[in-house]
């Protein structure tokens, strides 16, 4: 359990008056031994675990004392005194972090003294909090990329270890997206608490990330692109041929008992390669449509209040001429000649240049008629009619209608009353091979609320194709 006994006030130190004290140390604990620029070579001694706290506590205090109307109604820490010293503050903050069980102590045989480090909880929340301050740093992983070429790695060695890897970044696609939807929603926030001054910060910050993350995520690593391709390789794992299955089978069953535990079925290789599939087009039919709308919303709320601010400023521009036409109404003979001089004078410098009109002509009639003699439309030739015409023929050949196919699947099924198997059904024509290569894909699609299709534990072997095997089923009504 998390609360042990050695972890039992893990959150004490974060429910006091100088929490954001203490947030800010973690931070610099974790940037110091787990940051890019940690220094792994040499471990954290206690002198040197003072020196790291000491500047950021006192940093901390001064935008603290900034906030104490809204620290005021917390309770006070037992480890930092409002007037206490801030050598003593660093010290009692060190020993609070080693009782509530943030850090622990280790002996490091080198340099022979007491080191300090995270304890597994510790480092766990304090990348959270490092991660939370850092996030227009943070660059996106290419998860989809690389769950795609994890699956190509698998069926090409057969090896459970790409296996895995596949799964562990499907499950990061979901979560690159949502962080995506989270930091729209979090620009819109912002966006309205300052809708009062022009975002030009947040919108520069917007486009930097968009160029260097969201760009590559909506393009080249897009869910959209590599969907049909994961599909693909997903479908070739499941025809494996049954040593090479069964030796994977038994490969997951060793090194990822966890699967075991949650997997639903008789084999984990399926379950794993149905719950990649499940979280790829979770992505592809949720959360990336949720991003584009986030996205969208951000937009359009950023150009409103641009715009409304160029236009204020351009109201504030235009009332300058007002303010001189009412002044200048205002007095009488010296007095208006002497602020039209200066006016004059101040707006001398500008230079006023206007079209001339006799450069914007129209064309006339027989100038139209001159252009469309020359530029004449060229002519269609035979071949290259014949060659469209095959193209067409080409694509059309082996597509087929959806609604064709489920039609001749109710027929069948009336004509049966029971359900049929995908096995059974005939290949005797090309036209039924390429039925049944897409029956499964055509009675999902219908969204008719009577027919069931449903995956079998068996395989489907012919001379044309292999696969899994499915039953498709027709509810009747029950009135």
């Amino acid at each position: 359990m998390f609360f042990e006994p050695e972890r039992l006030n893990f959150f004490r130190p974060l429910a006091g008056k100088h929490r954001s004290v203490v947030v800010a140390c973690v931070r610099a604990l974790y940037e110091r031994l787990h940051g890019p620029s940690a220094d792994y070579g040499q471990n954290l001694t206690r002198d040197g675990l003072r020196d790291l706290l000491l500047p950021v506590i006192q940093e901390s205090r001064q935008v603290l004392q900034q906030q104490e109307d809204a620290a005021a109604s917390l309770p006070d820490d037992d480890f930092i005194a409002d007037g206490g010293d801030d050598q003593q503050s660093s010290s009692a903050l060190l020993r609070t972090l080693l009782r509530d069980g943030w850090l622990e102590t280790f002996g490091d045989r080198a340099g022979l003294v007491t080191a300090y480090r995270f304890t597994r909880a510790g480092k766990l929340f304090a990348e959270a909090f490092w991660s939370l301050e850092r996030r227009s740093a943070r660059t996106r992983q290419r998860n989809v990329r690389s769950c795609r070429n994890a699956l190509n790695a698998a069926l090409r060695n057969v090896d459970a270890y790409d296996l895995i890897d596949a799964y562990d970044y499907a499950e990061k696609v979901i979560s690159d997206l949502s962080e995506g939807v989270d930091y729209f929603q979090e620009l819109v926030r912002r966006l309205m608490l300052e809708a009062s001054q022009t975002p030009w910060d947040g919108f520069m910050e917007f486009l930097d990330r968009f160029e260097k993350e969201f760009k590559k995520q909506l393009t080249a690593d897009s869910i959209e692109r590599h969907r049909q391709a994961i599909r693909d390789v997903i479908a070739r794992l499941h025809s494996l041929e049954a040593e090479q299955a069964q030796a994977l089978e038994l490969q997951l069953n060793d090194i990822a008992r966890w699967a075991t535990q949650e997997r639903q079925g008789p084999s984990t290789l399926d379950w794993m390669l149905d719950r990649i599939e499940e979280m790829v087009e979770a992505a592809c039919t949720t959360k990336h449509p949720e991003l584009i709308k986030a996205m969208s919303v951000y937009m359009q709320r950023a150009a409103s209040i641009v715009q409304q601010a160029l236009m204020l400023r351009g109201g504030q521009t235009r009332q300058a001429y007002s303010v001189a036409i009412s002044r200048t109404a205002s007095l009488s003979g010296a007095e208006q000649d002497a602020l039209l001089v200066r006016i004059g004078g101040a707006i001398a410098p500008a230079e006023i240049r206007l079209l001339d009109p006799a450069a914007f002509k129209l064309r006339s009639a027989s100038q139209r008629r001159k252009a469309l003699t020359v530029t004449a439309q060229p002519k269609v030739t035979r071949d290259a009619r014949l060659a469209a015409a095959m193209y067409r023929a080409e694509a059309d050949a082996f597509a087929l209608s959806n609604d064709d196919i489920v039609h001749r699947l109710r027929a069948e099924l009336r004509l049966r009353d029971r359900p049929i198997r995908l096995s059974t059904l005939p290949v005797a024509t090309t036209t039924d091979v390429l039925n049944n290569m897409q029956v499964v894909e055509a009675v999902r699609g219908a969204r008719d609320p009577r027919l069931t299709v449903q995956k079998l534990s068996s395989k489907l072997w012919n001379e044309f194709y292999a696969g899994d095997d499915y039953q498709i089923e027709m509810k009747h009504d029950t009135e």
